[in-house]
Formats: structure tokens, sequence, C-alpha cells
């Protein structure tokens, strides 16, 4: 199936011309202009936190206000994606910060209208919740009850919302803005020196060349290392302000605020982790494999997710693009058509750059706004499935348009990683059975690499988060050589005997992104192991895609338990989070298998 003619760069013209276009001046005033009508109509009035009939009506406002502009969100959204393009480029950092203060000074604005509902009587949100008239925002509703013990009054609220920049996103902005500038000269195996990325860095540590790896390796140590006194400085401003916030809230845990969010029972995430916790050997079993099909005794840190097999095929940007599609319209029409718009119409940011953000991510904060998709791609394989990763995030976004409203747009991060995970793994089927036995042994360990570190790695960040926060709370301000040692263990801890934890990965937790969003990380594996499940439903029966969708277009309109619970899952059950590290079992089983019947091992 050809690929229209593919867009390599971010189109940011439904959103602004450019910087200074003058509509940015325009937009912020329509939604400051939007807030204050609504503050205005039902700041004073408060018969909507008893009555259902003017409830429904004040809800109604409070949608189309976030339908619309949202807080300024339009400003909002362009700078902070025009910032990861230019992460060195101070100017727009300026332009970022003073949208995410208007940000700010207009949620303290309209906060009054959930205080208002979070403060009520248990007896009176009984009564809302069974208001047929309420039916639509039932849920909506349902978290906003569930919050309301840890909620303030007014006045504190603003001051948490108003120091939330600088106690918080400035000091995460610092690391990535420090990082985002570092470069390295790298010796390639054909004799030619580059000045290389921190992308670029990262993406040189699976070269099949063990030097120029090892150069990378080294660039990153002393990178890292650099900035581990900034890094250190920030983590501890970040651990500092969280532990004020929760003591200010009341919250039992560090954690409890994250699931909240999350939607999700705490009790269900710390049975999602301790049972991913007791698989930790699977991880030390696929990396003894490893050491013996490329015979040495124990790989280096950086080496854990080293390719195996034949020289890899290197893939163009439009070569991926096909591929994806084809798979994609396979599964279904719609997915094919979605994405063939997000890669025709300026919707990807495709390939590195200095000062552009590493890794990848895919944005929205409205649903009246395009979704963008930031990429790195260098033509690696990997590449491929990152693409169809961050596309399945996409296509998440806009089945979610008109099907929900805007109050229940969005996906909650228990759920988050499901779409993304679902759309890779089809992807890299489609690559399985294209290939041949030799081809098929590299593409299951490049899979059960994919795996351990999405379910396996991520629990056991979530396990360092934990003890990161714990230790603060007891000692105090941790100094870097601390916060590394409780790295080191629980890297160590998942990857087991066969992988060295190399002098300078003690600092790797610097870029470790995710861990300034608290806890984000289970999301990872509660999403994968999910995913897994929807996979082998649509493996069994096609027809169940529709079910899928059904799901994919849901958003926040109810839990993730009763969402999933119609589809036949049980997210509370251990057995179900089992079967799905089972089914890595029987991967590794047959990798293993496979190596031996060739001979590799």
């Amino acid at each position: 199936m050809p690929t229209p003619s593919l867009s390599t760069t971010w189109d940011f013209s439904p959103l602004f011309a450019n910087d200074d276009d003058p509509q940015i001046m325009q937009s912020r005033q329509k939604a400051t202009q939007t807030i204050h009508a609504f503050v205005t109509r039902w700041k004073q009035n408060s018969e909507y936190t008893t009555n259902p009939h003017i409830l429904r009506q004040a809800l109604d406002e409070y949608n189309t206000l976030f339908e619309d502009t949202g807080l300024n969100a339009n400003e909002e959204y362009y700078f902070s994606l025009r910032s990861a393009l230019e992460q060195d480029n101070s100017a727009l950092h300026a332009k970022q910060q003073h949208a995410d203060e208007t940000t700010i000074a207009l949620a303290n604005e309209v906060q009054f209208f959930t205080l208002a509902l979070s403060h009520i009587s248990t007896e009176t949100q009984f009564k809302l919740l069974v208001s047929s008239e309420l039916t639509p925002y039932r849920h909506f509703l349902e978290m906003t009850f569930a919050q309301s013990p840890y909620m303030l009054s007014e006045p504190e609220e603003k001051i948490l919302n108003l120091k939330s920049l600088p106690a918080h996103q400035s000091w995460e902005r610092l690391t990535e803005h420090v990082l985002a500038k570092e470069n390295a000269r790298i010796r390639f195996a054909d004799g030619t020196v580059k000045k290389q990325t921190l992308a670029q860095l990262a993406t040189l540590l699976s070269n099949p060349n063990k030097d120029v790896r090892d150069q990378a390796a080294k660039a990153l140590h002393k990178i890292y290392k650099k900035h581990s006194d900034v890094g250190e400085a920030e983590l501890n401003a970040l651990l500092l302000n969280k532990k004020i916030d929760d003591e200010l809230r009341g919250l039992s845990r560090p954690e409890l605020n994250r699931f909240l969010h999350d939607d999700i029972d705490a009790e269900v995430v710390d049975v999602l982790v301790s049972t991913v916790e007791s698989f930790y050997p699977l991880a030390h079993r696929l990396y003894e494999l490893k050491t013996k099909l490329f015979n040495i005794p124990r790989l280096a840190y950086h080496e854990r997710n080293l390719e195996y097999g034949a020289k890899e095929s290197s893939y163009s940007y439009e070569q991926a693009a096909t591929l994806v599609r084809t798979v994609f319209s396979s599964l279904d029409p719609e997915f094919g058509t979605i994405f063939a718009t997000l890669t025709t119409q300026g919707n990807v940011d495709v390939y590195p750059k200095q000062g552009k953000a590493s890794g990848a991510f895919c944005a929205i904060i409205l649903p009246s706004q395009p979704t963008y998709i930031l990429l790195n791609f260098t033509g690696k394989r990997r590449d491929v499935t990152v693409l169809a990763h961050e596309c399945g995030h996409a296509i998440n976004n806009e089945l979610m348009k008109g099907k929900v409203s805007a109050l229940d747009y969005g996906s909650p991060l228990s759920t988050a990683e499901v779409a993304s995970t679902f759309m890779e793994d089809f992807v890299l089927d489609r690559l399985m059975k294209e290939a041949t036995d030799e081809e098929r042994l590299s593409l299951l360990i490049e899979k059960l690499d994919a795996d351990i570190s999405t379910i396996i790695r991520q629990v056991a960040c979530f396990r360092f988060e934990q003890e990161l926060h714990q230790t603060f709370r007891k000692q105090g301000y941790l100094p870097k050589e601390t916060i590394g040692k409780l790295f080191t263990q629980h890297m160590s801890a998942y990857m087991g005997p066969f992988v060295e934890q190399s002098k300078g990965s003690e600092n790797w937790w610097l870029a470790w992104t995710h861990i300034r969003t608290f806890f984000y990380v289970y999301s990872y594996a509660s999403g994968l192991l999910i995913s897994k499940s929807l996979q082998a439903s649509v493996r069994k029966d096609h027809s169940f895609i529709t079910q899928v969708k059904g799901f994919l277009s849901a958003g926040t309109s109810d839990s993730p338990r009763n969402i999933f619970a119609r589809l036949g899952i049980d997210i509370t059950d251990k057995a179900f989070w089992e079967n799905g590290m089972r089914e890595i079992e029987a991967m590794l089983n047959e990798t293993e298998t496979l190596a031996k019947k060739l001979g590799k091992i």
C-alpha cells in the first residue's frame, strides 16, 4: 500500500503561524474572557452544589470551556511543542513560562468550581450521583468526590498552583535543558568522526560495533557525571516539594495522589507491581541467554538491549510509514486512515537534531487541537516500532474525539499505554511473519528486550521511586551518591548477575525523565499486560477489534476497572497479571529452544 507524500516536520499552522503571531495574544484573551464569564456566572451561585438541574447547566458550561479554550491551552500547547524542538532556545523558554503562568492564573480563577463540589457532604454527593440529569457527567463527579478528602481551601489551592512552576516545572526543565545542549564526537567503524546529539548517542548503545557503542556509553557516562550535581539539586527540590504537598493534603503514601488521578485502586497497582517483581528471574534468564549468544561472561550495563543477529536492516522513514500503515489498516481501516493523516499533514517531527528533545512522545491537550508526535528516527528497526507506538497513542486521541465530553477526554495513566503497545506489537508481528528462523531469533530477542524493559524494568524503576521518596522523608536531603546507590540496587535486582552495573551507570537516573512525573512508570507495565490480553482476543476473533475501538473511544467516561470488566477483563485479579507474565515466559522458552535448534547455544 503506497503511502501518500509524507511530511517530516511539524506544521503549527492549525495553532499559530509563528512565535510572534498576534493570534497568540487573541487566544489568550479569549481564554481569559471565557474563564471570567464562567466565574461571574457561577462563583457566587451555590445552587449548583445541591440542585442537580442547576449543576447540569454549570457542568455543560464547564465542559464547553474545555472544548473551546481550556486554560489558555493553545498558547501553552504551542510553546511546549516549540520548546521541545529547540530546548536550547532561551527566548522560547521565556514565552513558554509566560504561557504557563497564564495557565496557572486561570486555573486559580476557575478552581472554585471543583473545590466547591469536593467539599459538599457525602449525602449530597450521593444525591447528585443518582440524578439522571447528571448521567453524562457521573464519572467526572465520582472522580471529583474521590479526591475531596485531600483538597484544601481555595486560597491554599491557589498557593499550591502558583508554586508549582518554580518548585517543580522550572527545576525539571533545568535538567532537560542542560542535557539537551550536550553532544559528543564519535569515531565510526568506517573511520569517520561525527558529532552526535544526546538522542543519537543513546541510539548508538545498540550499534553492532562494540567500539562505537562503548564510545557512546563513555560519552553518556561523562555527560551524566558532569551534570550530576544539577540533577542532585533538582531531584531533592522535587522530592521536598512533593513531601510538602502530600503532608498538606494528608496523603498517606507518596503514590496515592497518582492513583487518585489515574482512577485506579492502590491495591490493584500493589498487586501488579508485586506480581511483576516475582518474575524478575525472566530478565535474568534473558540476559544469561544473551551472554551465551554473544559468547561473553557478562553484558555491560549499556549492552543489555544489544540487538542480536545478522546486520540489522535499515529502514527509510518512507518504508517504515508504509509498513506501519499497512498493519494498522489490516487491523481496522480507520486506524490506517488516521495514520495517513498524521504522517502527511505535519503532525510528526521525524528526525533528530541538536537541541531537540530526546526520545519520542505524543501530545495533545484539548480535543479541538491536532495531535503532535515527536520522533528521533534513525532508521533502525526499533524506530519502526516506536513510530507504531506513538501513533497508537495518537489513534487513541483521535478516536475519543466526538465520542466523549471534553471533561472525559484523555486516558488515565493506568491504561494510557494500552493503545500504543497494542499497535506496536502487531507491527512487530508483521516483521516476525516475514522472517527466516535466523531473523526470527533476532526479532524474538528484540521483543523480549522490549517487553522486559516495558514491564520489568519499569516496575524496578517504580520500586526505586518508592524507596527514593521514603528515604528522603526519613533522611532529608539525599546526595547524588545515595541516589545512585538506590538506583543501582533496583536496576541490579531486575537485571541479575549477567549484567554488570558498570562504573558510571549509577548516574543514569539523571536522564530518566519519568521519575519527575511521580510514579508514572507503573502504567507501562499495566498498559502492556492489558494490551497483551486484548491482542490475544483479536487474534482469536478479529471482530473483537470493535470492542477494542470501544475502549479506545471511552476516555475517562468510566473507571478502567469498569471499562475492562465490560470486555471480560478483571484487573483486580492477580491471576490476570500472572497470565500476562507467563506469555513472556512462553516467548522466552520459545527463544531458548530456537537458539538451541540453530546451534547458537
